[in-house]
């Protein structure tokens, strides 16, 4: 085994093994380039769909980098959130700056395209932030891949955190590759940068991979693990909205108070198993037992949007 040839090499490879594996640039970016190029229509229907926004998605660079950068060209005002993997505490960062999430929010509101949005150069509301947690779902979702190249990364992601949170949390030093994802209309754009560690890229893109490893690895999967999957055992819950109160009612509650039901609370039941919701129910009874009947999958945009503008 040979060694160093000099103390400033011995202590950068010291530093690299601690912070993470780096591989040779050009096929880190030549890998990030290809995981980006095949997220760009992904993300550019999801955005368009799901949330109904008119924007254009493009893919702005593809670059090796350091995992503290990723807020580096973001500015004063940003969101982040940092998503995790059964390898990794932090196998993907990402970051939306001001631009972008006031174009986001403009669209998902109805903002006329070819108006110029208003920049955004305060905190963050909550419902700015619930937008930028939302882009960076269909963001990591695109980007997450499937069968021997999944980044298998646990979703969905937390909730985006800004302002001084956000400026103060410790990113883990490493080398990464960076990608930016420009979202756009006809008058104002911003970024999404996403950071991904270069030991969690190359544990997947590492080896040379034929243009049929999603589909064989997908079907390999299916037939040894599908039967069991399916046996496994899930604990379900139905919960029922109760009513809305002010703060100040909450407070005068007494022991022994009645509260009533909303008209349509039973007809709004959530069915959901580990912490996510799966259905919108009806809630019943059939002799002694109480039930609850499926109504239809439930939406989880159309519920965020109907959370912003209820009744």
């Amino acid at each position: 085994m040979t060694s160093p040839g000099s103390p400033s090499e011995t202590r950068s490879l010291i530093i690299e093994r601690l912070v993470g594996d780096s591989g040779e640039a050009a096929h880190v970016i030549g890998a990030g380039r290809g995981m980006a190029e095949r997220a760009v229509p992904l993300l550019q229907k999801s955005l368009a769909g799901e949330l109904g926004a008119p924007v254009t998605v493009d893919l702005r660079a593809v670059e090796v980098s350091r995992v503290p950068d990723a807020r580096a060209y973001a500015g004063d005002t940003f969101a982040m959130t940092i998503v995790a993997s059964p390898t990794s505490s932090d196998a993907m960062t990402l970051v939306i700056d001001a631009p972008a999430i006031a174009v986001m929010v403009c669209a998902l509101f109805g903002g006329d395209p070819d108006l110029a949005v208003s920049p955004i150069e305060r905190e963050l509301s909550q419902i700015e932030t619930d937008v930028a947690t939302t882009v960076f779902q269909e963001v990591a979702q695109a980007l997450n891949g499937s069968g021997r190249r999944s980044l298998e990364l646990r979703l969905p992601v937390q909730r985006a955190m800004s302002g001084a949170e956000a400026k103060r949390r410790v990113l883990r030093d490493g080398a990464a590759v960076r990608m930016v994802f420009g979202i756009s209309t006809p008058t104002d754009s911003g970024t999404v940068t996403v950071m991904i560690p270069q030991r969690i890229l190359l544990a997947t893109r590492g080896g040379a991979a034929g243009a049929n490893d999603d589909q064989t690895t997908g079907s390999d999967w299916r037939a040894r693990l599908s039967e069991e999957v399916m046996r496994s055992t899930v604990t379900l819950k139905a919960t029922m909205p109760l009513a809305r109160l002010t703060l100040g009612d909450l407070a005068s509650l007494e022991v022994g108070q009645i509260i009533e039901f909303e008209e349509t609370a039973q007809s709004q039941a959530r069915l959901s198993a580990r912490d996510k919701t799966l259905f919108v129910c009806e809630f019943g009874k059939l002799g002694q037992n109480y039930t609850v009947r499926v109504r239809h999958p439930y939406d989880a945009g159309q519920d965020f949007i109907d959370g912003l503008m209820p009744g």
